[in-house]
């Protein structure tokens, strides 16, 4: 079911805008021009429905905010638009347990409104860690990260801190604080930075105003950022948004690098970088099995590219359900390759059979043509921690199959 966004605003340019951002958003605006109208709606409504509220600060029947006091007791995330925006206003807006508040005063800010409505919805698989002994400080950080939806985690430890991410690697941002106990702070966070890259965990560190160096010191052991305590609402939102963006933005360039555009499945490059790191595990049973579908050329001839590509695709979403437990990559062309680590050559081979035979026995649709499609596969069950002697020797026994008349499996299996 699309979620919805509920909209309190009695500006007619405002709502405009706002359910046009909503739209964008691929959310359901609903719609409220008061408090009144706001309280008729949602109490007819299911609040796991919506994501979020946009409420404007000044309505004729809440002047000083009374429907954001609604919307949070709603348990709604509550992001707050105001035209006038005066220090006492401000005051006003963040002593509620508000997402954040939009000051209508140019373009560039209701684009940062659409950014955080994507961000509420991203932020629910999005793990943060706050390491801080004193239990009021963490407990606050952590309620303030729950506002903008995500999954929080507290202790007061660097030990306590090791064992949590252990057990979740959901999370991708971590506070320390300069004053945990057990390890020294900076010397932590330069533990931290070997286990993990900058690409896969963003580290904060956390520090008094007095010590003006720490900030320093912290970034230079590994830390992505810094904030000083007191910290300001807005400046700690927009750092953890920051943060965590940089974060995604990393994953999208590396699973584009990574990625077959054709067919979504893994490429030769990443295959080679994943086979490479689970063949120092030395697993004990392995096999490796190239694929390549058969009589391809003759399908593009006489069908034209776009049905070869649409064959391409069906097939690998195929091989990427059926093989959504080990490795599989599209090699170029025609060709795929599987890795199937702690397989026993008896389980391999019977698994690449029902890979072949599910190939052959479903045609694959094409406008009103019906392609029938089968598959060549070499399979190689000699384990070898050289995955380049695998390669070659399931390319030779690909080419048995070729030669032996096709849609068939060879192997080397005994």
């Amino acid at each position: 079911m699309q979620q919805k966004v509920l909209i309190i605003e009695d500006s007619a340019s405002t709502i405009s805008l706002l359910t046009k951002l909503v739209e964008m958003a691929q959310l359901k605006p609903v719609l409220a021009t008061s408090l009144t109208a706001a309280k008729h709606i949602f109490i007819h409504s299911d609040p796991e429905d919506y994501l979020c509220a946009i409420v404007d600060y000044d309505l004729p029947d809440a002047p000083n905010g009374e429907a954001i006091d609604f919307a949070v007791k709603s348990y709604l995330p509550t992001i707050v638009t105001t035209a006038r925006l005066d220090e006492d206003i401000r005051k006003a807006v963040l002593s509620r347990d508000v997402v954040d508040y939009i000051p209508k005063e140019n373009a560039q800010i209701f684009d940062y409104l659409m950014r955080l409505i994507g961000r509420l919805e991203k932020n629910k698989t999005t793990g943060v860690l706050v390491i801080n002994p004193k239990r009021n400080e963490r407990s606050a950080m952590a309620a303030l990260l729950r506002r903008h939806n995500f999954i929080t985690y507290e202790c007061a430890t660097a030990a306590q801190a090791e064992t949590l991410l252990d057990e979740h690697s959901h999370i991708k941002l971590v506070f320390v604080d300069s004053d945990i106990q057990d390890k020294p702070p900076t010397q932590f966070v330069a533990w931290l930075r070997k286990q993990y890259s900058k690409e896969d965990l963003a580290i904060i560190g956390i520090a008094n105003d007095r010590n003006n160096l720490l900030s320093a010191r912290f970034i230079k052991s590994g830390a992505n950022d810094f904030v000083r305590k007191p910290y300001h609402l807005e400046e700690f939102l927009c750092r953890v948004n920051q943060n965590i963006e940089l974060l995604e933005n990393v994953e999208t360039i590396r699973r584009t690098a990574n990625t077959d555009y054709l067919t979504g499945l893994p490429n030769r490059r990443h295959f080679f970088y994943t086979v490479n790191k689970m063949q120092r595990n030395q697993p004990a049973n392995q096999a490796l099995a190239l694929l390549d579908l058969d009589f391809f050329k003759a399908i593009n001839d006489t069908h034209g590219h776009d049905a070869g590509d649409e064959v391409l695709k069906v097939v690998a979403n195929r091989l990427a359900v059926m093989c959504a437990d080990v490795i599989i990559a599209r090699f170029g062309g025609e060709e795929f390759c599987l890795y199937l680590p702690d397989t026993t050559p008896h389980n391999a081979v019977s698994r690449l059979e029902d890979i072949r035979r599910n190939i052959s026995e479903h045609p694959v649709k094409f406008g009103e043509l019906t392609l029938n499609v089968t598959v060549s596969i070499g399979l190689t069950t000699r384990s070898d921690h050289n995955i380049q002697a695998m390669l070659t020797t399931a390319d030779k026994l690909l080419y048995q199959a070729k030669h032996n008349g096709r849609n068939r499996v060879e192997h080397d299996a005994l």
